[in-house]
């Protein structure tokens, strides 16, 4: 197995919460977060939603910056 799955876990109280991704799945994953926190069954909030997102967002590598354009192409 080449892909690296992703594992998200929230415990509030006695329910347990937990998403598997990898990085295809990403996106995905953020919507569910908020279907979760939009369905009034279910346990998890708003709050539960960002706070998940933001660890799902930091988790993303940070891109090389590449050189200003302006450098690139003087002579």
């Amino acid at each position: 197995m080449d892909k690296e799955i992703n594992v998200l876990a929230l415990v509030k109280g006695e329910e347990k919460f937990i998403f598997l991704y990898d990085d295809a799945n990403r996106t995905e994953t953020l919507r569910l977060l908020g279907r979760f926190a939009a369905d009034p069954e279910i346990d998890f909030t708003w709050y539960d939603a960002a706070v998940l997102s933001k660890r799902i967002r930091d988790s993303i590598p940070a891109v090389v910056e590449e050189e200003p354009q302006h450098r690139r192409f003087a002579a």
